[in-house]
């Protein structure tokens, strides 16, 4: 379990009640917007738990849309974020549902991109401000965005760790956590990783050419 500190407890400069419905939600929309991209037209939120219960009364609902549009915890538009994507013509849409076993301030995110593609991120709001991504297209995954983090969905072949590993390292970036997953031996599995520096437009191409590689996903946080 993470250690958190005095400062993580207070909780973010943000607008708004409370860091894990407001501040919290906030920086999942934004976290989940570097995942799926920027070119969307529409976005449902299906809310959980006590998301699902508070999300008006708290501002769950402004923060959530706020991250979504790129915008801070602390930015004094968060209050109008509903009014500004409608401006912007974002359908937005807050389904109230049960998620199962999961934490009670969890939400999952659907953007319907603009080519009609869509793209589904699951979050939950842990406190103080803290957030934890944990399914991305319906594949388990478990990481904050706080640092910058490559998501890689690939095949199961000998040697292709190594690979992108080596690509990481030969750009002179630390890998600070690396999480390996897969559904059965040759098959599709998912690497997380987290790094100390930006990931680069250069490592990714170079990750998408690797043997096996099925997609890339670079998050790095403003």
């Amino acid at each position: 379990m993470k250690n958190y500190s005095v400062f993580d407890i207070l909780g973010p400069i943000m607008i708004g009640p409370s860091s894990s419905h407001t501040a919290g939600a906030a920086r999942l929309g934004k976290v989940a917007r570097g995942i799926a991209g920027e070119d969307f037209k529409a976005v449902t939120f299906y809310l959980h738990g006590s998301f699902a219960k508070t999300y008006k009364g708290h501002g769950t609902d402004r923060a959530l849309v706020a991250g979504v549009l790129g915008m801070e915890t602390y930015d004094e538009r968060l209050r109008n974020a509903l009014f500004i994507a409608k401006d912007m013509g974002i359908d937005i849409k807050f389904i109230e549902t049960d998620l199962g076993d999961e934490h009670p301030n969890t939400v999952n995110i659907e953007f319907e991109k603009k080519d009609g593609s869509k793209i589904s991120v699951q979050g939950a709001s842990i406190g103080g401000g803290n957030i934890i991504i944990n399914k991305i297209q319906g594949d388990s995954v478990e990481f904050t965005g706080t640092n910058p983090t490559l998501i890689i969905k690939k095949y199961d072949l000998k040697g292709s760790i190594n690979t992108i590993t080596s690509i990481i390292a030969e750009s002179d970036i630390n890998i600070g956590m690396m999480k390996v997953t897969r559904q059965g031996k040759g098959k599709e599995g998912l690497m997380i990783l987290e790094t100390d520096s930006k990931i680069t437009d250069e490592i990714v191409e170079k990750i998408e050419k690797v043997d096996g590689v099925i997609s890339v996903r670079a998050i790095n946080p403003v």
